[in-house]
């Protein structure tokens, strides 16, 4: 059973994006997943095997990864993978964070740190599919405003991005704007994020 808010230690990791080096690390916190965030990640079974093979993909094809870093280890991950085939700029984006920190902020911090990237690399769309039960991740997405719908057994959900601002303007210098007019009250935030608080 998870501890109240209360009894629970500090935060102090960063949250950035992962390098190339990260690969193992990135692994590593798929596997660690429990069964039910497993399964809430990958919307079903997904076994050893092909989580390892999915990480490497992740890395080869050359997602985006931002991580939760504690230490030596990604707790949490917050992942953009483009979509080529569709005419608007679009990403279809996925979050894990490991059962110790389930609820405690960090996939907010995620999630408001990936829709930063996705506007300075030019997406102006963002998908999100989960399974209908995944309260956690639709509860994240209606947050950002994401609009929500299901078929086929999925959830999912459409999040519109501003353009980016042109160069040389207050807007551009502010990437988390966007994101904060989104209704999400949560502050701006550097590259690095260390967590100082629970």
């Amino acid at each position: 059973m998870q501890k109240p808010a209360s009894q629970q230690a500090p935060l102090t990791g960063i949250i950035r994006q992962l390098r190339p080096s990260d690969l193992p690390r990135f692994r590593d916190h798929l596997l660690r997943l429990d069964t039910e965030s497993r399964r809430d990640r990958f919307n079903g079974f997904a076994d050893d095997t092909f989580v390892t093979a999915y990480a490497e993909r992740c890395f080869a094809k050359g997602t985006t990864v931002i991580g939760y870093v504690e230490g030596d280890k990604v707790l949490g991950a917050a992942e953009l993978h483009e979509r080529p085939e569709i005419v608007e700029p679009t990403g279809e984006i996925a979050f894990s964070v490991e059962r110790v920190l389930q609820h405690r902020g960090v996939g907010g911090r995620l999630f408001e740190r990936l829709v930063a990237n996705a506007r300075w690399l030019g997406y102006t769309r963002l998908l999100v599919t989960t399974h209908p039960q995944n309260a956690a991740m639709k509860s994240l997405a209606r947050k950002f405003n994401a609009s929500l719908s299901f078929a086929d057994g999925e959830t999912v959900g459409v999040i519109e991005l501003d353009p980016p601002a042109p160069v040389f303007t207050k807007a551009a210098s502010d990437p988390f704007a966007a994101a904060r007019r989104t209704g999400a009250s949560v502050p701006a935030m550097p590259p690095a994020v260390a967590f100082m608080h629970p």
